[in-house]
């Protein structure tokens, strides 16, 4: 794998993980149940919080559901 792709995989995976704590916190132990309830496909929720296949446009909508800023996502992120 070429430096510049591992650089984004490592940060798509961290991104995942954030979005799978913040799902938590807000009381969703079970990611499909978050999907289902947010009107998310469950198996792309899923993917997402596996770092893969996540834009900056579904990033805001999953923030949106989450009821979180760009700001906070962001904080947290390391």
């Amino acid at each position: 794998m070429a430096k510049h792709e591992k650089y984004i995989q490592d940060n798509l995976d961290s991104l995942g993980k954030r979005l799978q704590e913040l799902r938590k916190a807000k009381g969703y132990h079970n990611y499909e149940q978050f999907a289902f309830h947010n009107g998310i496909s469950r198996s792309q929720y899923g993917r997402y919080e596996n770092g893969q296949d996540l834009r900056f446009s579904t990033l805001c909508k999953v923030l949106k559901a989450l009821d979180i800023s760009l700001e906070e996502f962001f904080k947290g992120f390391d």
